[in-house]
């Protein structure tokens, strides 16, 4: 067993200093100087991750055992007597309060009566997420030489064709996945950019791999997607987790056009950073707030698998017309997944793009961001650049020259729809004026023309001018012209571009509460006291509800739908805090929830939901 506080202090180590370090695996603390002297004691091991046997050996045991860890603080409840944990908060203190599974999570008392030696020797089932979790016995270390199958015995024949086959392509693969495939195990792997989001990547990066095994868990800094989808290629039921903005995910999906995975993993988004209009399609939200990791992984692994339809782009030169310097001759992507535009709004991307690339110091937040938006908008009203553009541009949908209507609408921006989100959030396909549902899996893209006017009114919930729906178009342009795909913006000289359908992809959406009639849904409403506590009352008696109770500050009621997440939560508490005058019911722009098991228990009725400020 070890310990949550430095493992030196227990154990009487002499070289204790250096700063304190955790591991994301099972959250053991040791100062740097006692590590090595920890890795010399077998007693003293992180938990297992992988199997380190032969190729004749690695089926003979599949079954996990428990990975106890003595714990200074614990939340929850014991599994036992099922009374809370009373944390010790002295750093000096060596008293271990709980024993926990750092797989499945489980924690006792540290007293016989909770805990017994037997519990020792037990099976783990990997708690709650057992269904998505990598177990260790699917990770098989290779032996030094590269190949699963090194070890056994080979003609000298083989030999030669084995060497002739590793200088044509190395293989220095360290693990190899051999699944046991079960019905109800739905493994995700987990794709994050730590630097998304501020600094929101880099934190749930480590509360991934604590829930989680660490090696299905990837850091897309390191090298990108491809090693890891290529190390789980063969896992039957896969499912992918990509975490960023719309840019990561199609990162991770043109992979999966590389690789010709055959089924597709179905692919799910957490979203982070701005835009996210694709994650806002599926149903995931346009950010992460503070939701609890464990939550969204149940919702990615009780996700719904819909369809996304994908857009090939080729671009030609246009022999008819004169190119400019400043213009490129190929546009950033050229595979659409949400949507593709030319005119104002690719002129206003392209200016927030270069103007973030020369002072980069002055877009450090969404608020500065969101302002620069508005104010290039504001210049576009103005100066009606973009007023000519269906004078440079023939357009074919399906074969059909649609020119004429741009003209007749004066378009200052044409949009190619293939999700309901676009530009942060915004909803401009007009429902009324279309011949068909608006939908991912199609095969069509909706066609909306916008104008300055039209633009701003998008955020007010206004739409654009209804075109068409179409399942190819021909945009041949005698002008550089603004154009973006997926955000992404450029300059593109007189082209003529073919749009085309490329493939399907297999994306994850969320699955919302199951719907009943309207008598049952009034009765499912819960009314929940919302109070705030300060985080010194927090930090003194977080273990102790009741006296945070007493301490906290009621700033009103709410009515919650036990299916609702915290991202609604967070909107209603932010409304209910405008509507209230008083000053003390005042929260500080950081507010958080009080921690996730306060969170969830909206679900089982329980009327108290207390908030903290910084």
């Amino acid at each position: 067993m070890l310990a949550d506080i430095c493992i030196g202090i227990v154990i009487n180590l002499i070289n204790r200093h250096g700063p304190r370090l955790k591991c994301a695996a099972c959250r053991i603390v040791a100062h740097s100087g006692c590590i090595s002297q920890l890795l010399d004691r077998q007693n003293f091991t992180c938990k297992p991750t992988f199997r380190d046997v032969g190729v004749r050996q690695y089926r003979e045991q599949t079954s996990i055992q428990h990975h106890w860890v003595h714990r200074r603080s614990q939340k929850g409840k014991c599994r036992q007597c099922g009374k809370s944990f009373q944390s010790k908060l002295s750093f000096s203190s060596k008293d271990i309060v709980a024993i926990s599974c750092s797989w499945c999570k489980t924690a006792y008392h540290n007293k016989d009566s909770c805990f017994n030696l037997q519990k020792i020797g037990e099976e783990c089932d990997l708690g709650v997420h057992s269904s998505i979790i990598v177990p260790p016995s699917w990770i098989v270390k290779l032996p030094r030489g590269g190949s699963f199958k090194s070890s056994l015995r080979k003609s000298p024949k083989k030999k030669t064709n084995s060497k002739k086959k590793s200088k044509d392509k190395p293989d220095q693969r360290a693990f190899v996945i051999k699944p046991i495939p079960t019905v109800t195990v739905k493994p995700v792997i987990v794709f994050i950019n730590p630097k998304s989001g501020g600094n929101q990547g880099a934190k749930l990066l480590q509360k991934f791999q604590w829930l989680l095994n660490p090696r299905q868990v990837f850091d897309l800094t390191q090298g990108g997607p491809k090693m890891g989808l290529e190390m789980f290629r063969k896992v039957p039921n896969l499912r992918v987790l990509a975490c960023g903005g719309d840019g990561t995910v199609g990162w991770v999906l043109s992979i999966l056009d590389q690789l010709e995975f055959s089924p597709p993993p179905a692919v799910g988004v957490l979203p982070l950073g701005t835009g996210n209009d694709l994650a806002r399609a599926l149903g995931w939200g346009g950010g992460y707030t503070d939701e609890p990791i464990s939550k969204i992984l149940s919702n990615i692994a009780d996700g719904e698998i819909v369809m996304l339809d994908r857009w090939d782009l080729k671009v030609e030169k246009n022999p008819n017309a004169e190119p400019n310097e400043e213009g490129k001759e190929n546009l950033p992507l050229n595979v659409v997944n949400n949507y593709f535009s030319l005119g104002v709004d690719a002129h206003i991307a392209l200016e927030f793009h270069e103007a973030r690339e020369a002072h980069p110091e002055k877009f450090n937040s969404r608020l500065r961001n969101k302002m620069f938006y508005g104010q290039a908008g504001g210049k576009d009203l103005l100066q009606r650049k973009w007023k000519d553009l269906a004078d440079f541009v023939k357009l074919e949908c399906d074969g059909k020259d649609l020119t004429p209507k741009l003209k007749e609408h004066k378009v200052h921006a044409i949009v190619f729809l293939n999700i309901a989100s676009y530009g942060g959030g915004t909803r401009p396909w007009n429902k009324s004026g279309a011949a068909y549902e608006q939908s991912t899996e199609d095969g069509m893209m909706e066609v909306i023309g916008l104008t300055t006017y039209q633009l701003p009114l998008l955020q007010a919930g206004g739409h654009g001018t209804t075109i068409t729906q179409c399942k190819s178009a021909c945009i041949t342009t005698s002008k550089t012209i603004p154009m973006q795909v997926d955000g992404e913006a450029a300059r593109l000289n007189p082209s003529i571009i073919t749009m085309t359908h490329l493939n399907k992809a297999s994306m994850l959406a969320k699955r919302r509460g199951r719907k009943g009639n309207s008598q049952q849904t009034a009765l499912e409403q819960l009314k929940v006291t919302v109070k705030k506590i300060c985080m010194s009352d927090y930090e003194q008696h977080h273990y102790d509800k009741d006296v945070l109770t007493q301490r906290a500050t009621t700033l009103g009621t709410i009515d919650v739908s036990p299916s609702a997440d915290l991202e609604q939560v967070r909107q209603m508490i932010v409304k209910l805090q405008e509507d209230n005058s008083d000053p003390a019911a005042r929260l500080s722009a950081d507010w958080c929830f009080v921690d996730c098991e306060c969170s969830l228990k909206i679900q089982m009725s329980v009327c108290i939901f207390i908030l903290f400020i910084f």
